[in-house]
């Protein structure tokens, strides 16, 4: 197995259809929340929304920059998402969501195996193979903490 068909299973893996690092994936603990699970603040923590679309936001941001060919997204703006206040916002984003982790899982699938140890865009942020690793790494610890936001929501102390 290739190193991109190899990266392209991990990512849908955490995302889509995985259960074998975290017994879960982003579908699986996304699908069914209504807007306000998804926008629930519990104590000083993030919303399951602000946390999709942190993620969403790099999936986009790489997506993008790969057919441009520039990398213009920022960490200050990462977690700067629309409100979600209506199921309709909620499931707009997660279909987004969800839609961009399957085409980055592709597009990652068909990288050559030299482009995997190419810059990611600029000498200084490594290569496109420690960034893909990189990003599926932060993409289950945000999992994790989405996971652990649930089961505060589903707390009676937690409201």
């Amino acid at each position: 197995m290739s190193r991109s068909v190899y990266l392209a299973n991990r990512i849908r893996e955490v995302y889509l259809n995985g259960k074998w690092i975290a017994n879960t994936n982003y579908k699986e603990q996304l699908s069914g929340l209504n807007a306000d699970q998804a926008a629930h603040i519990a104590g000083d923590l993030n919303s399951i929304a602000v946390l999709t679309y942190h993620i969403n936001y790099y999936l986009v941001g790489i997506l993008n920059a790969m057919e441009s060919g520039i990398l213009d997204i920022r960490d200050q703006y990462s977690f700067d998402g629309p409100e979600v206040t209506t199921d309709v916002d909620w499931n707009k984003l997660l279909t987004e969501f969800l839609a961009n982790a399957e085409c980055f899982a592709d597009k990652i699938e068909r990288l050559k195996e030299e482009e995997l140890d190419k810059d990611f865009f600029a000498e200084k942020y490594g290569t496109w193979l420690r960034n893909i690793d990189g990003l599926i790494e932060h993409s289950y610890y945000h999992l994790g903490q989405i996971v652990l936001i649930r089961k505060l929501i589903a707390m009676p102390t937690a409201h």
